[in-house]
């Protein structure tokens, strides 16, 4: 599938790194670094602007490094860039540990994954269709 994009960026264009990997690493593209103090966010800008088709979405997902090690993490996880968006990406980044974290330029900060999505149409009922499970939610099922 090709993907028009614009980078305006001083980085390269995010690219898989292995052959089965979904998700592309977004880049931090700052003028400054950006300190998050704990449970501080920032939007912290890519300089990539992209075209999807219709019928596609981007997801702005969390690096699972940057999670486990310094518990920063995508705030809207996943966030959503629409196919008829065509502002700069911007990764609100949220620090959840308990010490500073220091964003700099060039830094692997997020990952992108391309998703084909459905649109549905609501077809209002009275009624819904009985099933085992029936309203049974938050934890119902257990826990082992």
């Amino acid at each position: 599938m090709q993907i028009k994009i614009i980078n305006k960026s001083q980085h390269e264009l995010p690219h898989y790194e292995t052959g089965a990997s979904a998700g592309m690493d977004l880049r931090a593209n700052i003028s400054e670094s950006v300190t998050l103090q704990p449970l501080g966010r920032a939007i912290i800008k890519t300089g990539l602007f992209i075209e999807l088709p219709v019928g596609f979405e981007a997801q702005v997902r969390p690096r699972s490094g940057l999670a486990a090690k310094k518990g920063i993490t995508v705030l809207n996880a996943p966030g959503t860039v629409d196919a008829d968006y065509r502002g700069e990406i911007g990764v609100i980044l949220v620090n959840l540990s308990n010490e500073s974290f220091t964003v700099e330029n060039g830094e692997r900060i997020a990952q992108l994954v391309i998703a084909k999505h459905e649109r549905a149409e609501w077809e209002e009922v009275k009624e819904l269709s009985e099933t085992a499970r029936g309203e049974g939610g938050f934890g119902s099922t257990g826990v082992k």
